[in-house]
């Protein structure tokens, strides 16, 4: 990706948060840190079906607001098949992890995903 649509991915993600409520938006932001701090320096950020999203050798996670709730992506049943126990006191349907609006997920549950997530995209790409 160039710098140019990396730049572009960024400002999409920063309009996706001004549109976005608080205390939504405090907690996505928090969501996002922790995001950051697990993903590899080269990750790159934008929006992936409207939602805010990190790729890495392919996609990684995303994240978004709704009218009552805020969810994680972690683009991977596997994932949450893996981190059943420690996700049994949140909402899960099929493929997302749903959290009230001013209460952000733990940012170590957040860093498991994602370096799960990491692990299964460079399995991927090595086969």
């Amino acid at each position: 990706m160039s710098t140019a649509e990396s730049k572009a991915g960024l400002r999409a993600v920063e309009s996706y948060f001004a549109a976005v409520p608080e205390p939504a938006r405090s907690t996505l932001q928090k969501v996002r840190a922790a995001i950051r701090a697990a993903a590899p320096a080269e990750a790159t950020e934008g929006l992936s079906y409207g939602m805010p999203a990190f790729r890495y050798k392919g996609a990684l996670v995303c994240y978004a607001a709704f009218k009552n709730h805020c969810s994680f992506f972690p683009m991977s049943l596997a994932v949450l098949a893996d981190l059943t126990d420690e996700l049994s006191t949140y909402q899960t349907s099929k493929g997302t992890l749903q959290f009230p609006q001013d209460k952000p997920l733990p940012a170590t549950l957040i860093k498991r995903m994602v370096k799960a997530r990491v692990a299964e995209n460079e399995r991927k790409r090595v086969r």
